[in-house]
């Protein structure tokens, strides 16, 4: 008896059919939100708010590097916090200006605490003095009356001599910090906070600018 053999049995290729992919909807708004951060990324142009922050930088900043500080007159370094935007301050003007005398964190003389005459009372009096003159001339000049009460520049807290001369340069409205050694400040007295020989900072804040006679 023959063993037959089975039949093969020929199976056909299955046929691979492509399935629909799925379709999510996405709206104009939401493309635009998915995009936005890869657009504000490659192609965000430089706009005037930068330069407002960087000002905001500068004000906001405790600590200044040596390094960004500029060299002004008698070889003084000083950083300008703030640039003003109104008249500059030229040798022979006459100007207003608020200034701070900070030793070790510590704020030692300021016009910001002036004494009125008669009284026992502490005012924000801004100094007056002529860019370039010698230290001391303007505290001579007579009483002042103000709606403050009586003021006299004699009873004004004394501003270091650096000031007379690093102001110049500056623009109304401008704010300038300063190193004061002790020969640009108060030499080998000191005053108040601040010891015999000792650096401080200066803190300068420019109000008004009056042009020197002939120059207005």
């Amino acid at each position: 008896m023959q063993h037959q053999t089975p039949p093969k049995i020929e199976q056909s290729p299955i046929p691979i059919v492509d399935l629909p992919k799925p379709k999510i909807p996405i709206s104009r708004r939401l493309c635009a939100i998915i995009l936005a951060p890869l657009v504000s990324i490659t192609v965000s142009p430089p706009s005037s708010s930068s330069s407002v922050a960087l000002a905001r930088e500068r004000r906001n900043r405790k600590t200044i590097p040596i390094e960004e500080y500029l060299t002004g007159p008698e070889g003084l370094k000083y950083y300008d916090i703030v640039v003003g935007k109104g008249p500059v301050a030229v040798k022979g003007s006459t100007v207003q200006v608020h200034f701070d005398c900070v030793y070790r964190g510590i704020t030692a003389v300021s016009s910001r605490e002036s004494k009125l005459l008669a009284e026992n009372r502490i005012i924000a009096q801004p100094y007056e003095f002529k860019v370039g003159s010698p230290p001391g001339n303007e505290r001579k000049r007579e009483f002042v009356d103000n709606p403050n009460g009586l003021f006299s520049a004699q009873a004004a807290p004394k501003p270091p001599p650096a000031l007379y001369f690093i102001t110049e340069g500056m623009r109304v409205g401008g704010k300038r910090t300063v190193i004061v050694p002790p020969e640009f400040g108060y030499g080998q007295k000191g005053s108040n906070e601040i010891p015999p020989g000792a650096t401080f900072d200066l803190n300068i804040e420019l109000l008004k600018v009056t042009p020197p006679q002939g120059n207005s």
